[in-house]
């Protein structure tokens, strides 16, 4: 694998941008990736009697599309000449090969234990790419806590890939989409021989019109069909959303119907993992020859495990975790890991036969 070293620089920005998110990579692909960087202009701070200042920053996300790359090469770039705009990433390969992905979601609150997380998976390996599961901040509206999300994920962030899903939280805000660079909330890409799917499984935030909802889902219900059935000549399958359609939680069970209803269409074309937040445990199933995993321990409050279902409860635990995902040619291995760096849970398997 080559390096490379790609410079963003202008004079004028060096000067005037204060970079406080990223810089981080998304759509990476092949030949080609983006960069995102998020800058402060000014601040306002709102104060009424007896409370504490609240100060709430303006944010501008600011991107640059790099093309004429090379795929399975890592790259090195640097933004606007400053070392808080240093950062990597690594192109996917275009054929079989290794790779390491990581999943993790619900960092929303209790910052302390989201930063524990980060140093964990970082001492843990730099992954090639992440998934994240959602609820990235506890209200997607709060430009403030874009902030200290982008804060505590720094470090990983700038030398890897990232690929999020929406969470309830981000309210289907029109900040995830600016600060992220997503147009769409559903989309797909490929990472050596694997496909990859983001849903959106929040359709409580797309509309307050149920009809709208209804529409909605069975718009991305029709894509992610035709796009499963684009994707068969792939050796594996993963989809990754917020709301899994499996759970220990007993108040939760039940709650996700629209997900539930996905399994049939996940287990027709042959999905290898799906992978999902929204609960804040480790959890994973199998059924039918697909590996459902849900890993929401980024830092939100846990939940019990008290009712885990039966016939296909692999391993369930509520504590923080993050998860990582190795694929070597024919052979797959997910991994759980907790906050001290011990591993929670273990699954090999080989490629199914076609």
């Amino acid at each position: 694998m080559k390096l490379l070293l790609l410079f963003i620089a202008s004079v004028a920005l060096a000067f005037a941008q204060k970079i406080v998110g990223g810089p981080l990579v998304i759509n990476a692909a092949p030949r080609s990736a983006i960069v995102v960087w998020l800058v402060e202009g000014n601040q306002v701070t709102l104060r009424a009697p007896g409370a504490p200042p609240r100060t709430s920053p303006s944010l501008r996300a600011e991107r640059t599309m790099l093309t004429g790359l090379q795929p399975n090469t890592r790259y090195e770039y640097e933004v606007a000449g400053q070392d808080a705009g240093k950062g990597s990433f690594k192109t996917p390969p275009i054929e079989a090969g290794q790779f390491r992905f990581a999943v993790y979601g619900d960092v929303r609150t209790r910052h302390d234990v989201h930063r524990k997380v980060m140093s964990a998976l970082i001492a843990h390996g730099i992954p090639d790419f992440v998934l994240h599961t959602g609820d990235l901040v506890a209200d997607g509206d709060d430009t403030s806590q874009w902030s200290t999300f982008f804060d505590i994920e720094k470090d990983l962030l700038r030398q890897t890939a990232f690929f999020p899903s929406l969470g309830n939280h981000e309210r289907n805000s029109r900040n995830y989409y600016d600060f992220l660079q997503m147009t769409k909330p559903y989309y797909s890409f490929d990472w050596g021989n694997a496909h990859f799917i983001a849903l959106n499984s929040d359709i409580g935030n797309v509309s307050a019109s149920e009809r709208l909802k209804d529409t909605f889902w069975a718009e991305q219900t029709k894509w992610l069909e035709e796009d499963l059935q684009r994707s068969q000549k792939a050796d594996y399958r993963f989809v990754f959303a917020h709301h899994p359609p499996f759970t220990a939680v007993t108040r939760r069970q039940g709650a996700n119907p629209h997900m539930t209803a996905l399994v049939p269409l996940f287990e027709k074309y042959r999905v290898t993992a799906a992978l999902f937040g929204h609960d804040h445990n480790y959890q994973r199933y199998l059924k039918n020859g697909i590996h459902y995993v849900v890993t929401g321990g980024g830092g939100a409050p846990l939940y019990d495990v008290d009712k885990p279902p039966e016939g296909i409860t692999q391993k369930v635990i509520s504590t923080e975790n993050f998860v990582t995902v190795s694929v070597d040619g024919p052979k797959v291995r997910i991994e759980a890991i907790g906050t001290d760096g011990q591993k929670l849970d273990e699954v090999e398997f080989q490629k199914p036969l076609q």
